[in-house]
């Protein structure tokens, strides 16, 4: 239990902590952090918000932890996260200061229906990265489920916001990719398993091999050779998961892994938060700089969230 807790935290507060990082230079060009590189937690940039403030990533990734400590319920996650939108529940300052136009839409929408399985957007446009950057809990919550339960619950959690296939699949990607490295996996043996079962579970539906092309850049093992202006961070989802796992494959440590990932420019704040999950993980709860730990928003309170999910998990 331990080693779950610390696990969770690891990936947790990775993920975090990387938000936290891209918040004040969300929207920055990658030409501009070239000139003006982010090398450390500032504050008071894009939204005026003090070092260690995280945003939208952070707090739907906390309901939905929070909604997990009472069992697998759809409609209670989609419920607290209804409660961060409209009275910026689970915020760093009391204030919900960012949100993706699909969440926002998908949320009234179950505010009218309640139907938390049919409230995201299924538009093929609609495939930003609002799910992925909320699914890490997932991983951990689904260790001892079968593939086909797993994909299920990352499938509707996801689909509480963002409804197309394409958005399910790219978070049953990072889902798997980050069990490897709860496992205890190495990076590159994670990523390379990571798309070992991504094939075979498309093998098994066939009703999405459609969508298997779009991760052909991910699936061909060479994803890190790629060079970087060849990486987008835009908030498509799968540029997100691309640049993520880039970013990680690129690095010898959190820090390398997290500033890599918001210097790349554009959704800063969401890359980072996708890639430091990961990193978390693969790098260790003791890797994140702990001068960065003591400036993020209510530390002690995300500590004790991830010890009471570790119980559930």
């Amino acid at each position: 239990m331990e080693d779950l807790q610390d696990k969770i935290k690891a990936a947790i507060l990775g993920l975090v902590v990387g938000d936290a990082l891209g918040v004040p230079v969300e929207f920055k060009s990658r030409a501009y952090l070239s000139d003006y590189p982010v090398e450390d937690m500032m504050g008071y940039g894009t939204y005026y918000q003090p070092p260690g403030t995280w945003s939208d990533d952070s707090s739907m990734t906390f309901c939905t932890m929070q909604a997990l400590l009472n069992g697998y319920d759809l409609d209670n996650t989609a419920a607290l996260f209804l409660n961060w939108m409209e009275n910026a529940y689970w915020t760093a300052h009391d204030e919900r200061f960012d949100i993706g136009i699909t969440a926002s839409e998908s949320l009234y929408r179950y505010k009218s229906s309640k139907d938390a399985y049919n409230s995201g957007s299924k538009d093929e446009m609609s495939n930003g990265n609002g799910s992925l950057m909320r699914i890490m809990p997932m991983a951990f919550f689904t260790l001892k489920s079968s593939v086909d339960e797993r994909f299920q619950m990352i499938k509707e959690v996801s689909a509480i916001t963002h409804g197309h296939i394409r958005s399910a699949l790219a978070c049953y990607y990072y889902v798997e990719f980050a069990i490897d490295l709860i496992q205890g996996n190495d990076k590159f043996d994670a990523y390379k398993s990571a798309n070992n079962k991504f094939k075979e579970f498309i093998k098994n539906h066939q009703e999405y091999k459609n969508q298997i092309f779009h991760f052909d850049r991910l699936l061909n093992g060479e994803i890190h050779h790629l060079p970087e202006e060849n990486v987008h961070s835009s908030g498509y989802v799968l540029h997100s998961l691309e640049a993520s796992i880039w970013c990680l494959l690129n690095s010898n440590s959190y820090k390398e892994t997290v500033l890599k990932a918001v210097n790349l420019g554009e959704d800063t704040d969401t890359t980072a938060a996708i890639a430091g999950g990961i990193a978390g993980l693969a790098f260790g709860i003791d890797s994140i700089p702990e001068l960065w730990l003591d400036r993020l928003a209510r530390r002690e309170d995300i500590e004790y969230l991830c010890e009471r999910f570790a119980d559930v998990c």
